[in-house]
């Protein structure tokens, strides 16, 4: 069985693909979704963001998880 965590980053996953064709949308999901997931989930999805969406919002990523992983 999934754990919460798994299962909020399959949802998030989800989310983001739909949301991809605009920008504001998918910092905004991006943001919640890193916020939803555990601490090692977050460098899971930092690296599927950046392989899936990389060459479109690079610079938005790396924005959101550089000021949101700071502790």
């Amino acid at each position: 069985m999934m754990d919460h965590g798994r299962k909020m980053m399959e949802f998030s996953k989800q989310v983001l693909q739909k949301v991809s064709f605009d920008q504001r949308l998918f910092k905004k999901e991006l943001i919640k979704a890193r916020r939803w997931v555990g601490q090692h989930d977050q460098l899971v999805l930092k690296a599927w963001c950046l392989a899936t969406f990389g060459h479109m919002y690079k610079d938005v990523i790396l924005e959101v998880f550089q000021t949101t992983m700071r502790t």
